[in-house]
C-alpha cells in the first residue's frame, strides 16, 4: 500500500502578514461638524436682527411723540419686512451652518 502524506491547510497557505505589535501613535481627533450655541451669533443674523431692533425702538419712540400717520406707516410696512426677514434669515441659518 502507497504511503500518503498529508499537507495541512496552514502549510499549503502562507499566513497572513501581521503588522508589528508596536502601539500607534495617539491622535486626536477633531469634528468639523461642530453644534455649539454661538453658531447663533452670526454677524449676518445679529445685523439683520439689529435692524429690525431699532425701528421697534423708533416706532416706539414715534409713538411717545404722538406722531401717530407715521406709526401706523411703520406698521404698514413692518407687516410685511418682518416675516420675510424672519424666514430669510432662518433659511440663511441653515444654508450655512453645518450639522
Amino acid at each position: 500500500m502507497r504511503k500518503i502524506k498529508g499537507f495541512t491547510f496552514r502549510k499549503i497557505f502562507s499566513p497572513p502578514h501581521k503588522p508589528s505589535l508596536t502601539r500607534p501613535r495617539p491622535f486626536q481627533a477633531y469634528s468639523f461638524v461642530p453644534f455649539s450655541p454661538l453658531a447663533m451669533f452670526d454677524p449676518t443674523i445679529l445685523t439683520i436682527g439689529g435692524i429690525i431692533l431699532g425701528i421697534a425702538i423708533i416706532e416706539r419712540i414715534l409713538e411717545r411723540w404722538g406722531v401717530i400717520d407715521l406709526v401706523d406707516q411703520f406698521a404698514k410696512v413692518m407687516r410685511f419686512i418682518l416675516p420675510v426677514t424672519f424666514y430669510g434669515a432662518l433659511f440663511y441659518f441653515f444654508a450655512t451652518f453645518m450639522f
